[in-house]
């Protein structure tokens, strides 16, 4: 598929350690999640998305397709992307996006996608990890640190006891926050072991200063499309590559960004998207005009 094949080739992570909020410790930070796009009610669209579940006796309006996404933290950049059907869970392709990650990062997750296969295979990746734990997964505390986090230990599941994958010991970091005039606890797990780098007040704070994959997830479903249907094809294949086309446009607004705010010594993150998308589309015309000879300048922009 030309638009996935092409997604592939482009995408990749463009902070540098002089963009403002690329990189934590050294490391640089990448979030996943994932969201839900509804997609034209043909038959076919039907039978390979699906429906989300519905009252008995009732259906739901569209079926769905799931789209899991890597993004850069301090750029928005989406890095990589999944699809799927409804009816698959998104561990399974937060799972294969560790394709992506590599030595040197730390990739962030919510409490949905916490697993020990998650842990164990970024480890196996060289990545770092620091992701939310769901409420009624227990740690049991086997030395408390000087800065209030813990250390203790996450199990293998039983396909992972039956390969012989081991424990993994893990740093639990718990506090509250007052949201919306409630007292919630969070629990977060990590392998960032130094305590003076990455103290857990540091941890606690950047974990929800920097997860903003939602409004990069806003960015694309309202902002870039803006259409009462999105997606338009009646055909899966064709649903794909329509995907990966507002996936491709959306990197390509944010490089254009990225490019801006580096000129002016800014953390792209302090440019709105709206605005900027408006610039480029009142642009348009002004691109359509350009000579062959200009051309290698985009290029190398976006290379």
């Amino acid at each position: 598929m030309v638009m996935s094949k092409l997604f592939a080739k482009i995408v990749k992570v463009r902070g540098t350690k002089n963009t403002p909020g690329v990189f934590l410790g050294g490391l640089r930070v990448l979030s996943v999640d994932g969201t839900l796009m509804d997609v034209p009610d043909s038959e076919a669209n039907a039978r390979v998305f699906g429906y989300p579940g519905s009252r008995k006796g009732t259906r739901a309006a569209f079926p769905k397709v799931r789209l899991v996404l890597l993004i850069e933290a301090g750029t928005h950049l989406i890095v990589d992307a999944l699809m799927c059907p409804y009816r698959m869970g998104e561990r399974v392709k937060a799972l294969k996006l560790l394709r992506s990650v590599s030595e040197g990062m730390l990739l962030m997750w919510d409490r949905g996608f916490h697993s020990y296969a998650m842990v164990y295979q970024t480890l196996e990746k060289g990545c770092q990890y620091l992701g939310r734990v769901p409420a009624n997964v227990k740690f049991p505390i086997e030395r408390v640190l000087a800065d209030g986090s813990y250390l203790s230990w996450i199990a293998p599941d039983g396909k992972s006891r039956k390969k012989g994958c081991p424990r993994i010991q893990v740093r639990v970091i718990e506090y509250t926050i007052e949201e919306e005039g409630e007292t919630k606890t969070y629990r977060l797990i990590t392998s960032l072991m130094d305590i003076v780098l990455f103290p857990a007040t540091l941890l606690a704070t950047e974990y929800h200063q920097r997860w903003e994959i939602e409004s990069t997830i806003d960015e694309l479903k309202t902002h870039l499309n803006g259409r009462k249907t999105p997606i338009r094809s009646l055909n899966p294949r064709e649903v794909v590559q329509e995907v990966y086309g507002w996936l491709l446009g959306h990197y390509a607004v944010r490089t254009l960004m990225l490019q801006a705010a580096e000129h002016k010594g800014l953390s792209p993150l302090r440019l709105g998207f709206t605005g900027s998308l408006n610039v480029i589309k009142r642009s348009i015309p002004d691109f359509q005009g350009l000579q062959p000879e200009q051309f290698p300048f985009f290029l190398v922009s976006l290379s």
